[in-house]
């Protein structure tokens, strides 16, 4: 399956880790996104969550580990980092295995665990450091303003990427430019807002004790609007996840129109990662305002 011996590359990743390689006693692959290969390990001693990959930019788990850091640090349960390296020609992350069954309040206690995440703030808007989302970079130079931020260094860059791809024609980004125009008018221009930058109901994973934690973040302070709307693009969120955020961090009105424009981002991030099945979603949006 993957073309290596598994039990070579883990005796090494925990002789690496922790001195010692405790006794193997099951290895199970599970999905790892679309860019790493991840396995759920079980060891004399304990269960743990290992992703590696041998082609991704040799940063991306040390950046991801700033993400995670970063959002725990803010009060956001995230899986514990056990380890990270490099062995076998393979970059590894071994985290902490989480797998429960959501709790009564799960969806509330998220809400208000991502409004409380969202009340943070900073001088600027975009992150000390670029990341990762998925595959692509993603671009944080710091901007003192958030709806410049959203089309230089969020809309633009991607749908660049996309020309650059050939998924769209220059005439797209004519359209583009066009709408970006129009958005100082139709977004609201609020404080800077830290958020995971990725959030949709697979970067949600279940604690043994049935709350949510967060994984696999693209992390930046960001219009907080963007990460709600992105939990709406592929749903599977309850409404009492949003009641709960409402609680604690109201919306601005009119944030059901504002839904649409958000998601360009995450739906041109698809369209390079996936193809041209997202650019009909995408063509809807712009033609709408423009």
């Amino acid at each position: 399956m993957f073309g290596f011996e598994p039990n070579d590359f883990l005796e090494a990743v925990f002789l690496e880790s922790f001195g010692k390689s405790p006794e193997i006693e099951h290895f199970q692959a599970v999905s790892g996104g679309c860019i790493n290969n991840a396995a759920k390990v079980a060891t004399s001693s304990g269960t743990f969550f290992i992703k590696w990959n041998e082609n991704a930019p040799e940063d991306t788990f040390e950046i991801e580990i700033k993400g995670l850091q970063k959002l725990n640090s803010m009060g956001m349960p995230t899986p514990a980092v056990v380890a990270s390296g490099r062995q076998k020609g393979k970059n590894y992350l071994l985290l902490e295995y989480l797998e429960g069954y959501p709790n009564k309040t799960f969806w509330q206690d998220l809400g208000k665990n991502l409004a409380h995440l969202h009340q943070n703030t900073n001088d600027f808007f975009g992150l000390e450091y670029d990341n990762y989302i998925g595959a692509l970079r993603q671009t944080n130079t710091p901007t003192a303003n958030g709806i410049n931020f959203f089309i230089e260094k969020r809309l633009k860059i991607q749908a660049g990427l996309a020309f650059y791809n050939g998924f769209v024609e220059k005439s797209f980004l004519e359209k583009l430019e066009r709408l970006y125009e129009k958005l100082p008018n139709l977004l609201p221009d609020e404080k800077p807002a830290l958020l995971h930058g990725d959030l949709w109901s697979g970067n949600i994973i279940t604690h043994n004790k049935g709350y949510a934690v967060l994984i696999d973040p693209a992390v930046y302070y960001g219009l907080r609007e963007a990460e709600i709307a992105f939990t709406r693009l592929f749903g599977n969120f309850e409404n009492k996840f949003y009641e709960a955020y409402e609680d604690v961090f109201p919306l601005e009105k009119g944030f059901a129109d504002r839904v649409v424009i958000y998601n360009l981002y995450p739906l041109l991030v698809h369209l390079n990662l996936f193809g041209k099945s997202y650019l009909p979603a995408i063509e809807r949006v712009v033609e709408k305002f423009t």
